[in-house]
Formats: structure tokens, C-alpha cells, sequence
């Protein structure tokens, strides 16, 4: 699918005269309205009193602390999941507290949060104090078990609550009623740190740390595992985030980072110090997750707090074998999910408001990602399902801007009851489990509710671009420059341009990978790629020249740097 080039808009004012031009229009396009929103430095980071209930929660965790109770920590089994387990694990042992584990339901046996079964083992854990990260906000059922149990619950999350909030002793949420924190769009791996930094803080205030013989630890040095977790989890990059991913990247980046992220990045063949913000979200996340989606995130996790860099590099190793396997999966269900959306929906061109995909072999692990791979393609928000067992299914939905789709299916379950056992999630990305009975009902339901949200926004998809590059940009030095203006991600789009070039070479590399040489009408000739390329339509031999919308690379091999455009849409200039 061609779609229509749009320049962005660029707010009113300018910025700075110290810009680079090229720069200065790239954040003017994102609604930068001064320069203090680029500003990078941990002091400018929105501070955890601001939290609700923040004070309640860290006493709880201090109290915890110097009295050595037992700690179990309950994450998820994704990459915001693992790394809040992680920086909760390591900061707490950091703080001199030794009685500290984790449990991390495994999707196919105990599904997804704090249920039930997974409090009575963390009772067989001898669990005192039991907190939620990056889960626990819809959780009722489980917490109030928690409580009958004895134990104190501390909930941190950050998705959307429901009409009710569960019966904690804390919760930090920035997106429960009452809470003024100015990012809500903040992971949970964010919320988890600044318990963690909060703690400390009441730690320090009761002398805890003299007693116990210990220097105050420095918790920015898990600002690593708090990028990837922020960029893998696809939040929001606003200003507060940017902060967090811009400070772990910069360790990252001065090999300073956790020994498992080395060994993670080494095993895809990249290198540290050319690390990108979007690398967090495509390189390493996806093997953190993918212990989650086909085996136990147990082993994620202790990739990122091992602190044997061999140990790690045979996690790592394994990670990697399981994110190829994961692949394979995803490629068989994308074509089977192909074949019944061409069946179902596209035989007469007619697309209907929301796709539903599902095989009765779908691998629950990987609906996700079919999904979104799915949404991308025709632009309409995508629940793919698997069966979760014989009577239940389990879907994953990834949703288009101007579609809350947590939003959507809270209307489903509202306007038609009893169709939804339950649902959770964000404005792109959700969860929601059915009876195998009720998927038709539940399909012509969803898309009743979709189509009147579509008729609200701009469902045309289009890309914007931050407009043309002159030669002098398109150059080593300042494509080097804009590798360092992020980070980039979710909300704050890494820059895309766009232009007509000549076609110089054209060739085939891997199985559907583009190479190209292009050549500027200003007499500069460019490298560039376009991956996943459509091999029924090129190479195109009768191409003279092409239209392209691409973003600005520097490829490194063999430890030499040049420019390269990654293309992300190629069409004949006729």
C-alpha cells in the first residue's frame, strides 16, 4: 500500500538560532515550544513525591527493609514486565535488603497479573510484603486474596484502572483517579524505579543506611535496564521519558550498562557506542520477550541481573535462539492469518472497520505481534486470538492513532454483557479474553463500537514526513548529528524524509531486501535498503527515477561508518 506523503506541521515559534535548520524544523514538527524540553539531564526529572500515594508505598517498602521481611515482587511476562522485576530485584539487594524474590506468571499456565494461584505461591514463598510491577491495577480478586493471606499489597502499574481500584495497601498508578503526575504516559518499569529512588529516600531519612554499613546506592545506574523497558513497552516518549531513555542510552552507549544488555546487543551483532534509542525496542526487546511468549520470562530476567558477563553472554545466547524460533512462529501465522483475512474480509475490497484473526493453532505468544504486523498493513486496528484452552480464547489487539482501543472494548463490554470476560490495556495495545462461543459475537460487536470511533478521527493512514534533504545533509557528520538529537520513539517519531531521486542500481540482497544506489539531484550518490520489500513489484527495471520516503543511517561494518537511507516507502517518479 502507497500512502500519501504529508509534511508536518511545525508549531509557530522558532526555537533557537544554534540549531542546525534541519534540526530546528524536526522538533518544531514534534511541538517542541523551547529548548528546556530537550533538556536531558536527570535534574530535570519529574520528581516521585509527585506520585499519588507514593509516600504510602515507600514507608511500606522502608518498613519492609529494616525489619527484613520477605519481599516478593510479581511481574509480568513482557519486556516492561522483566525490567521492572529487574531494577526492583537489583535495587532492593543495592539497599541492603537480602530477603527479596520475584514470580513471573507463565502466560499459558497462570495468564496474565496478580490471580489467585499466583498468591498462594507466593504465600509458599513466605511472602510478607508482595509488589505488583507493571500488573496489579485490574488485579481485584488477587490482591484481596493477598490481604486474607496476611500480606501486605503494594501495587505499582500503569495501565488504565477500572470503574473500581483494587483493595491495596498502596497503589502507585499515574493513571488512577487523584493522581496528578505529569507523564501518565510513563512505563512500568518508570513507575517501579521511582518506588525504588522513592524508598531509598525514606531510607536515607531513617538512617538506615549508616546503620547497615552501606554507601546510599546510585539507582541511576539502572537507568539502562529503564530505557529498554521504556522503549520495548512503546509508552509515550514525552519529556520525562525521554529523560529516562536519553540517560540509560548514554550509559549504554559508554558500556557502562548491566552485563546481560552487552551480551543482548552483542548476540544481534550490534555495537554499544552506536547504539539507537529505536535499537531498545528492536533489538533487545524482542529477545526479552521472547522468553515470555514461548518459554518463562524467569529467563529475562535473570539475564539483566546477572552480574558474570559469561553467564550472561549464554543467557543472552539463549534469547536469541528463542527470538528465531519466535520469528518462524510469527511467519507461519502471518500467512495463515493472510489467508483468512482474504477470505473473510478482502474478497470484495470492502474493509471492514477492525480486523479478527484467528487459527485454532495460533501460538498465544506471538498474537501480539501478528497483530500489530497485521494493523500496519491496512491500517485498521487488529485483535489476532489463540486459544487460552478449550473454552476460552485469548486475544491481543494493536490499534491505529485516534483509536483507543482499551476504550473500545470497554464500550463492547458495556454495550454488549456477558460477550467479554475480561479486557485491559492502552489506547494501542490491549488484552481481552472470551468464551471460544462468543468470537462472532464478539467480531460484529467490535466492529459496530470501531466504526463510530473511526468516524471520529482521521482514519486515512498517511506518512509524515519531516520534508526534503539537501546534500550537504545527506553526510556522515550529519547523519552522526542526528543519531544523537533523540531519542526517538512512540510520540516523539524518529525523523523521515522524503524526496525523488535517480535510480543508479538495483539488486535483490537476502531473500526480500532492496538494495539500491540512488543518486541526488545535486549530483551525490547515497546508499540505501528497503527492507521486506514486495519482490513482485521490485526490482523494477523500467524504474528511472523513484520517490522515496526514507530515514537518514549510518551503517557501521567492519568498523566503517558511511551513510545509508533506510527506505520505508519506494515508488516510481513518473
Amino acid at each position: 500500500m502507497i500512502l500519501p506523503i504529508v509534511r508536518r506541521t511545525l508549531s509557530s515559534a522558532p526555537l533557537s538560532g544554534d540549531l542546525h535548520p534541519v534540526l530546528e524544523r524536526i522538533y518544531r514538527g514534534r511541538n517542541v515550544q523551547s529548548m528546556d524540553e530537550l533538556e536531558h539531564g536527570l535534574k530535570s526529572l519529574l520528581h516521585f513525591n509527585q506520585l499519588k500515594d507514593m509516600e504510602k508505598a515507600s514507608a511500606l517498602l522502608a518498613e519492609a527493609v529494616t525489619a527484613r521481611k520477605k519481599v516478593v515482587i510479581v511481574g509480568d511476562f513482557d519486556a516492561d514486565g522483566a525490567t521492572s522485576t529487574s531494577v526492583c530485584l537489583l535495587a532492593l539487594k543495592m539497599m541492603g535488603h537480602p530477603h527479596v524474590d520475584y514470580l513471573v506468571p507463565n502466560r499459558f499456565d497462570f495468564g496474565y497479573g496478580l490471580s489467585t494461584p499466583i498468591v498462594d505461591i507466593a504465600a509458599q514463598h513466605q511472602a510478607e510484603i508482595l509488589i505488583t510491577v507493571d500488573n496489579g491495577i485490574a488485579c481485584h480478586d488477587g490482591v484481596a486474596h493477598a490481604k486474607a493471606l496476611g500480606m501486605t499489597v503494594i501495587v505499582t502499574d500503569h495501565h488504565l484502572p477500572g470503574e473500581t481500584l483494587p483493595p491495596a495497601d498502596a497503589i502507585v498508578n499515574p493513571n488512577q483517579p487523584g493522581c496528578t503526575f505529569p507523564s501518565p504516559h510513563i512505563a512500568g518499569v518508570g513507575v517501579a524505579f521511582y518506588l525504588m529512588l522513592a524508598c531509598r529516600s525514606q531510607l536515607q531519612s531513617r538512617g538506615w543506611f549508616e546503620q547497615a554499613g552501606i554507601a546510599p546506592p546510585n539507582l541511576a545506574t539502572l537507568l539502562d535496564i529503564v530505557a529498554v523497558g521504556t522503549v520495548a513497552d512503546v509508552v509515550r516518549l514525552d519529556r520525562n521519558n525521554r529523560i529516562l531513555v536519553h540517560q540509560g542510552l548514554q550509559r549504554i552507549r559508554a558500556g557502562q550498562c548491566r552485563p546481560g544488555i552487552k551480551a543482548l546487543v552483542e548476540v544481534a551483532g550490534r555495537e554499544l557506542a552506536h547504539l539507537t534509542s529505536t535499537d531498545l525496542g528492536f533489538v533487545i526487546g524482542p529477545r526479552l520477550n521472547a522468553a515470555g511468549r514461548l518459554d518463562d520470562m524467569a529467563l529475562g530476567i535473570a539475564c539483566l541481573t546477572e552480574d558474570d558477563p559469561m553467564q550472561a553472554r549464554m543467557m543472552a545466547a539463549e534469547l536469541d535462539a528463542l527470538n528465531q524460533e519466535r520469528r518462524s512462529i510469527e511467519q507461519g501465522m502471518k500467512e495463515e492469518a493472510q489467508k483468512v483475512l482474504d477470505s473473510l474480509t478482502l474478497s470484495d475490497g470492502d474493509m471492514p472497520p477492525a480486523l479478527v484473526v484467528y487459527k485454532e493453532d495460533f501460538h498465544q505468544g506471538v498474537i501480539g505481534i501478528v497483530a500489530g504486523r497485521i494493523k500496519e498493513k491496512y491500517h485498521r486496528p487488529t485483535l489476532a486470538f489463540a486459544h487460552q484452552d478449550d473454552h476460552t480464547l485469548k486475544g491481543s489487539a494493536r490499534s491505529i492513532p485516534g483509536v483507543h482501543i482499551r476504550d473500545v472494548l470497554d464500550e463492547v463490554n458495556t454495550r454488549y454483557p456477558g460477550v467479554i470476560e475480561k479486557f485491559g490495556g492502552h489506547a494501542m495495545a490491549a488484552g481481552v479474553s472470551l468464551p471460544v462461543a462468543k468470537l462472532a459475537q464478539f467480531t460484529d460487536a467490535l466492529n459496530t463500537v470501531t466504526a463510530r470511533h473511526l468516524a471520529l478521527c482521521d482514519g486515512d493512514a498517511v506518512l509524515y514526513s519531516d520534508g526534503e534533504l539537501g546534500r550537504e545533509e545527506l553526510s556522515l557528520p550529519f547523519a552522526r548529528t542526528l543519531r544523537s538529537a533523540g531519542p526517538f520513539g512512540q510520540g516523539f517519531e524518529a525523523p523521515l524524509f522524503d524526496g525523488v531521486f535517480t535510480l543508479v542500481t538495483q539488486r535483490i540482497v537476502g531473500e526480500k531486501h532492496l538494495k539500491l544506489v540512488l543518486l541526488h539531484d545535486d549530483g551525490e550518490e547515497v546508499d540505501a535498503i528497503a527492507f521486506n520489500i514486495d519482490t513482485n513489484a521490485w526490482p523494477d527495471m523500467q524504474a528511472r527515477r523513484v520517490r522515496i520516503a526514507y530515514r537518514l543511517d549510518v551503517n557501521v561494518f567492519r568498523g566503517n561508518e558511511t551513510v545509508q537511507l533506510l527506505v520505508e516507502q519506494i515508488e516510481k517518479d513518473e
